[in-house]
């Protein structure tokens, strides 16, 4: 975390922007830090968390600019904020009691599949919880807090980002997984140790469904063989972060993910519609719940402007660091040892091939040679590790 060490103030002066916030228990601060200057924060009594990891009494804690938290504690606690803020207040209503619940509930499954039999592979299956509504309900948050619960019981979970509009592991454009040892930092976010990517090339999936559907198999395949051959993880189980797409082709994306990492648990935010149906469509899975839980009314709405700016910082932040503190260096290559491509499009058969009422349809997997110009300058392309061209979409 980006903390600054317990407080040395002197003098009157330094203490005019310094203001206590008291919380009952079951309460929380929500904060909206401004968009020119980080904002301050510690606990001095008591205890609190934000997202599911718990902060360290009597240390500052550097917040940055445009960071949307919640404070939030069991039994009460005082608290020190030091800077303005965009809007803050305090909420007693809140549905933590019910996420908590939840994760007790994983934690009872985590615990029975460590003791299991191991001649028995579903049992040994630990929960696969997949997080699933509609935008700005609040589904990334849930995520971290089951996460960073779950770590600090001692599990290693792990985290599965699908959503990539907004890259909660990587940059947007991505869908990527990594395992969760740690309680998450509430300021550096997930940890970028061990992270498996696999790089989308666009922020919404209706540019290329199928190469979308493509590579969450790709991710699932990978992740099946690495649970299988480590009992710990396997018995930690995962937790899978979904987009704010629920409607037509989104909700098909959605059963699709369900189907493909064959998650047990499905966490439906803030719509009955959605539960409804995912209720109705897999009430033949036995094995899967579906549980409906309440939004948090402190989730922020955010305009699809708000939504390019988060996507450029968190670009910047990717290359630069949270606090600004990475210096990415240049390369310099020949345009001759360089070979782009573009997966999709590519020439389409010719209606005179197809049959009668056919319309023609580019291959969603097909590579298609890029010239080098100046369309690409500005934009975020992927190094594969592929020897040959046909590799690119499994490496």
């Amino acid at each position: 975390m980006a903390y600054g060490g317990p407080a040395t103030v002197a003098g009157s002066a330094s203490t005019s922007s310094i203001r206590q916030v008291k919380l009952d228990r079951e309460s929380e601060l929500r904060i909206e830090v401004g968009s020119d200057s980080p904002l301050r924060l510690r606990l001095l009594s008591g205890n609190a968390e934000i997202f599911g990891t718990e902060l360290p009494p009597e240390i500052w804690l550097t917040l940055p600019p445009r960071l949307k938290i919640a404070v939030f504690t069991w039994y009460g606690a005082t608290l020190e904020m030091d800077g303005a803020t965009e809007t803050d207040y305090t909420a007693d209503e809140t549905p933590m009691i019910g996420y908590v619940n939840v994760h007790a509930i994983l934690e009872g499954r985590r615990s029975r599949a460590r003791a299991s039999s191991s001649d028995d592979p579903g049992s040994t299956q630990g929960p696969r919880v997949i997080v699933v509504g509609p935008t700005d309900s609040g589904k990334s948050t849930l995520s971290r807090m089951l996460l960073s619960w779950a770590a600090k019981q001692g599990w290693k979970p792990t985290f599965v980002d699908l959503d990539i509009g907004q890259g909660s592991i990587t940059i947007p454009g991505c869908i990527a997984a990594t395992p969760i040892e740690l309680p998450i930092d509430p300021v550096e976010g997930i940890p970028l140790e061990m992270p498996l990517v696999y790089f989308y090339g666009h922020t919404t999936p209706s540019n290329n469904v199928d190469l979308y559907k493509v590579l969450v198999r790709e991710l699932a395949q990978v992740l099946e063989r690495q649970l299988t051959g480590n009992a710990e993880s396997r018995a930690a189980g995962m937790v899978v972060n979904t987009m704010g797409w629920i409607e037509g082709v989104g909700y098909e994306l959605l059963l699709h993910a369900i189907d493909t990492l064959n998650a047990n648990v499905v966490l439906v935010l803030g719509q009955e519609k959605l539960w409804s149906m995912l209720k109705d469509v897999l009430k033949n899975k036995p094995n899967v719940d579906v549980v409906k839980l309440q939004k948090s009314g402190g989730v922020v709405s955010r305009n699809a402007k708000f939504r390019q700016k988060a996507r450029s910082y968190r670009i910047r932040e990717y290359f630069y660091g949270p606090a600004n503190d990475l210096s990415p260096h240049s390369n310099i290559a020949n345009f001759s040892d360089l070979f782009i491509y573009r997966i999709g499009g590519g020439p389409q058969a010719p209606r005179s091939a197809l049959p009668i009422g056919a319309e023609p349809t580019a291959d969603p997997t097909r590579l298609v040679p890029v010239n080098i110009n100046r369309d690409l300058l500005h934009l975020v392309l992927a190094v594969s590790f592929a020897k040959e061209p046909e590799e690119i979409i499994s490496r």
